[in-house]
């Protein structure tokens, strides 16, 4: 939820114009601003945030609406004596950047969200500690580094105290990487300070340099090319929504090539050149993909294009949502009602992006086929900008 909003924050400040020009950007201050007032709740008392609601394991065996479910409403919390750092600094980093996105419009809550980022990284560094939730449900793979490197960035970008400054360059830790997701922010921080590096911060080199990498890593076309991609040319890092990490390449590669024309800069990986256009067609070519230019010839965004999903892996969704219907309804017959059907869903979930084709460009649009068809908030969050920047210039 955090990564969410802190994405979506980016898309509104990079390119805010260009969500004004679709006559988007009040709506995703909207969306952020649902995010932020949670977490202002969440974490009223210094040194303690509330990061979960529910029972997962017990959430995972019902298929209601979440309205209408009684599973348990287990809360748990971090503080002092149980860290979680990787979670205190993703929120640290979502405050901040938000901070950013209502600073014009809203000063004294832009003020709050910032105050609040402080203490939150604060608390985050001194008190150090994996966050591992209920694993296997929802667990740190990559540890908390790379969050507090992606933390202390947007406080700098927020704050432009020196002290964010230096502890990037003195105390952080970064790592060459080819992925960009929730769980992995190092590609995210390095394309930040990067801009910063290409306005004059010569000391953030190494960032760039890694930047680079990432760019390189990525490119079907690089000689340092490591990630796969599909026959279609899908860039396909694991099974199990695998469409964030095209929308989160797609915005990596959109933000950097602007910044690359912006300062006339190209990418070197070994002996070949890459310009910022064929950066930002890269980012394209992804987002055609998924919004239906594929082997397949159909859209992976529901409501939207040809042959869209109706199954999307989603609750909320595929049961209808009239009370009646789930009054007398027992956990174990929900699935039989509503889940292992072969019928399109209830409720739309417009807009939403499933999870898409396997490596080899397959698809089956079944709500149990949850690899493919379960959608994320975060999937979403990541394609606003690009979509936004690809709507605006027409490219």
């Amino acid at each position: 939820m955090a990564f969410t909003v802190t994405t979506l924050s980016w898309a509104a400040d990079f390119y805010e114009s260009e969500l004004k020009a679709t006559g988007e950007y009040e709506n995703v201050q909207a969306a952020i601003r649902w995010g932020t007032d949670y977490f202002l709740k969440a974490s009223s008392k210094r040194n303690r945030l509330f990061v979960e609601v529910g029972n997962p394991a017990q959430d995972h065996e019902c298929w209601m609406s979440p309205e209408h479910m009684q599973t348990p409403r287990t809360v748990l919390q971090i503080d002092e004596n149980t860290p979680g750092t990787e979670i205190a600094a993703e929120t640290t980093a979502a405050l901040a950047a938000s901070s950013i996105v209502f600073r014009k419009t809203d000063r004294d809550y832009s003020r709050q969200l910032l105050n609040k980022a402080k203490s939150l990284f604060e608390f985050a560094k001194a008190h150090k500690g994996t966050y591992d939730g209920e694993c296997p449900f929802y667990c740190s793979f990559s540890g908390y580094q790379d969050e507090l490197l992606w933390a202390a960035t947007w406080l700098y970008f927020a704050s432009r105290k020196p002290v964010y400054l230096e502890y990037i360059e003195e105390e952080s830790i970064s790592a060459q990487v080819s992925e960009f997701s929730w769980d992995l922010k190092y590609a995210g921080a390095q394309v930040l300070l990067s801009k910063l590096y290409l306005e004059g911060h010569k000391s953030l080199s190494s960032f760039k340099q890694q930047a680079d990498g990432f760019i390189c890593s990525v490119l079907p076309d690089s000689p340092y090319h490591q990630v796969y991609i599909s026959p279609g040319g899908l860039v396909h890092l694991r099974d199990g929504a695998n469409s964030q990490y095209v929308t989160g390449t797609a915005l990596l590669f959109s933000v950097y090539g602007d910044l690359l024309a912006k300062h006339n800069q190209k990418v070197t990986c070994g002996n070949k050149q890459f310009s910022s256009a064929h950066l930002i067609d890269f980012g394209k070519k992804q987002m055609d993909y998924l919004l239906g230019k594929n082997p397949r010839g159909r859209s992976y965004m529901v409501g939207f294009g040809k042959n869209p999903p109706t199954q999307p892996h989603h609750r909320g969704s595929s049961v209808p949502n009239h009370m009646a219907s789930q009054q007398n309804v027992n956990c174990p017959m929900s699935f039989v009602y509503w889940y292992n059907k072969d019928v399109p869903n209830a409720n739309e979930l417009t807009g939403a992006i499933v999870g898409g084709p396997d490596r080899y460009d397959n698809f089956e649009d079944l709500r149990w086929k949850s690899a493919m068809t379960e959608p994320t908030t975060y999937t979403n969050s990541l394609a606003v900008g690009v979509l936004a920047r690809l709507a605006a210039h027409k490219h």
